[in-house]
């Protein structure tokens, strides 16, 4: 090999070498380049919910572009040769030597390349020799792989212009309210003459003016000075634009890195504000507290998250998301009791007696379970008992389904995760004694207009969506939906008029209310859309006496309005298509069609075997003067007390003298009988 060929060789592995040094130099600079950007989340209508601080602490929306007329002024004062040298100015560099040697009297100012590589290595306040010529060559890796208008957007994004802004983009939309497309000459020049002197010359302090106007005699420009923005005015727009909106309280709790979501920020907010104004009226009832999840069905696309009145107070709880936060959901646990029973055979129009029964606990005291106004009914239907929200007509449906099975329901179909192990609730679960944040319960509620299908929450667009697992047949979910859409059985317990009556009749919905009146609930829903709302205390402290209906129902009312009369609402019909009426003499119910009718109604009665009915196998009373004991029975029988007759019907009174075992007997005519023991004590 010749001697000019090897030479020609070396020469290109070196420029190789040279290029591939500059390559990666670049791409450091790119990956510091991509960090400056703040991570902005949009919702689904591409509006802007929050923007985050950058590593550094600033806010920077990039612009892709630069508006040629605010190019060309920025390279006119920041480089006015920028166009014509490859990122090192060779006067000015041949003029800083001279002055760090003491000759001359003026610094040379960087190139619009240098001061870029500056800013991105972190070197601003870093001045010397060293770092400006480690700038310099990363000044030259920039020209090589980028065209000066790449470098100049690049510069124009990296400026900091004060108030924790960075880029002229974010600078223009914080302190004019516009865009760079739409920033006049005065506002352009009003920015530029910041970029020496952040803290002092931004446009929310006085001395911009004269600044600006300086500038623009340098740069000779003819401008209006009288058509300068007011710093005044700046400032009053630098205060109400906000850099982390309030949505962005409930997306970081939701933990997701996606920028695009399902959320419906203006929604979000106005769904906010009706929060704040009735938790304003209730806290005179102790209630400061409130979330609301709003679901796009049947995609389950969550559209709204309230997990807070207004994130920004100083207030008792405001500070944390109460839509994540498990809290006891009472009586919306009923309808998956009622479904379960259904597809055990039971019915809507299936009877229960609703009485006093006594269960043992598991730590072995008696427990009389009472309905929600102290009242019992008799004989009705699970119908009747669901509209009515009563508990002991679901307690016995529980009872029928079996615990391990509803246990089985919770945890394998529905995936739910308890706060602590399930046998710590038994038959507790139908009085609502299970805990469940509000954002789960909107997501499990959601079988029921999704016609038995579970499917994940979609919260943002790249989420898969799935057609979920289907976990419950739709001709149940049927029966289910009757029930909850009917507003008129349950007007014995919910009145006439109340908050949960809408202008549009193809909804459902279930109240709650926790032990104590700690938490109120109300889940609702469209074939279009459900809406779920919690009242009560972070601090888990009770309210004063407020159910579901008062405490969540104005607040589920007005935002169930505000989505009847959006675009969300399609007005779609719930599906009953399934069911079969049956009239059984006093109104008409439903089932299927191969239902046998008399049958099924009789389910719940003819297991239930007791025939005395009060008091209880194992009541312990305290002997009062006077005092009275009801002695009820299922049917006509006759009595005996300690083996002595003592009459006979369905209801006799018995007055003990003295302390003691007492033995009750009830006989039928057909020789059924029954014995039980109880105590009185002195």
């Amino acid at each position: 090999m010749s001697k000019a060929k090897t030479i020609l060789i070396s020469i290109i592995g070196i420029i190789i070498i040279i290029l591939g040094i500059f390559y990666c130099l670049d791409k450091k600079l790119q990956k510091l380049y991509l960090e400056q950007q703040s991570l902005i989340f949009f919702d689904r209508n591409n509006e802007i919910i929050s923007i985050l601080p950058n590593k550094n602490g600033y806010y920077n929306q990039y612009s892709e572009s630069l508006p040629d007329s605010i190019s060309k002024l920025l390279a006119k004062k920041e480089d006015r040769f920028f166009y014509w040298h490859f990122g090192i100015n060779p006067i000015s560099s041949i003029r800083a030597g001279a002055y760090s040697l003491g000759i001359g009297s003026r610094k040379a100012s960087s190139t619009i390349t240098q001061q870029l590589t500056k800013i991105l290595l972190g070197n601003e306040l870093k001045r010397n020799f060293k770092n400006k010529a480690i700038e310099s060559i990363y000044a030259l890796a920039l020209e090589i792989y980028h065209s000066k208008k790449d470098i100049l957007n690049m510069y124009a994004n990296s400026i900091y212009f004060g108030n924790q802004i960075q880029g002229i983009n974010q600078a223009s939309q914080t302190y004019f309210g516009a865009s760079l497309d739409t920033l006049g000459t005065n506002q352009a020049i009003q920015l530029l003459a910041s970029i020496s002197n952040p803290a002092k010359n931004n446009p929310t302090r006085p001395a911009n003016k004269s600044e600006a106007e300086s500038l623009a005699k340098t740069l000779k420009l003819s401008i209006d000075t009288d058509n300068f923005t007011d710093y005044k005015a700046v400032k009053e727009n630098l205060s109400n634009y906000s850099f982390s909106q309030k949505t962005y309280f409930e997306v970081s709790s939701l933990q997701t890195k996606d920028q695009k979501l399902f959320i419906g920020s203006l929604l979000n907010e106005r769904i906010r504000e009706i929060v704040q104004k009735n938790i304003d009226e209730l806290s005179s009832k102790d209630a400061n507290n409130a979330a609301v999840i709003v679901l796009k069905l049947p995609e389950n696309e969550l559209l709204a998250i309230i997990g807070s009145p207004n994130p920004y107070l100083e207030k008792e709880g405001y500070k944390i998301n109460m839509a994540l936060a498990p809290r006891p959901i009472g009586s919306t646990i009923k309808p998956f009791i009622y479904l379960k029973g259904f597809e055990k055979g039971l019915r809507p129009y299936t009877l229960v007696d609703d009485r006093e029964y006594k269960y043992i606990t598991a730590i072995g005291f008696p427990l009389y379970p009472k309905n929600f106004d102290y009242q019992y009914r008799g004989i009705i239907n699970l119908h009747y008992a669901l509209s009515n929200s009563l508990n002991v007509p679901s307690l016995k449906v529980l009872e029928y389904i079996g615990l391990d099975d509803f246990y089985n329901f919770l945890m394998k179909d529905l995936s739910f995760k308890p706060i602590q192990d399930l046998e710590n609730y038994q038959l507790g679960i139908a009085l609502g004694g299970l805990e469940m944040s509000l954002l789960d319960l909107c997501k499990y509620f959601s079988i029921f207009p999704n016609k038995g299908y579970l499917k994940d929450l979609s919260i943002s667009f790249t989420d898969t969506q799935n057609p979920g697992e289907k976990i419950a047949d739709e001709k149940y979910i049927q029966m289910i939906n009757k029930i909850l859409n009917d507003r008129k059985t349950g007007v014995e317990q919910f009145g006439l008029k109340s908050d949960l009556n809408l202008f549009q009749t193809n909804y459902a919905l279930k109240t709650g209310t926790s032990r104590d009146f700690k938490d109120s609930w109300i889940i609702g829903f469209t074939p279009d859309f459900l809406v779920g709302v919690w009242v009560g205390n972070a601090d888990n402290t009770p309210t004063q006496s407020i159910s579901g209906q008062i405490g969540a129902g104005k607040i589920w009312q007005e935002t169930m309005e505000l989505l009847l009369n959006s675009s969300y609402n399609k007005k779609t019909s719930f599906d009953f298509n399934l069911l079969k009426s049956f009239n059984d003499g006093q109104s008409i119910e439903y089932g299927l069609a191969e239902d046998n009718f008399e049958k099924t109604k009789q389910i719940l009665l003819d297991q239930n075997t007791d025939l005395i009915l009060n008091p209880h196998d194992g009541d312990i009373l305290l002997l009062e003067k006077g005092m009275e004991i009801q002695l009820k029975a299922k049917q006509e029988v006759s009595w005996t007390i300690n083996s002595k007759d003592f009459g006979s019907g369905t209801e006799i009174l018995f007055s003990p003298e003295k302390a003691g075992k007492y033995t009750i007997q009830a006989l039928t005519k057909e020789n059924q009988k029954e014995s039980i023991d109880i105590f009185v004590t002195d």
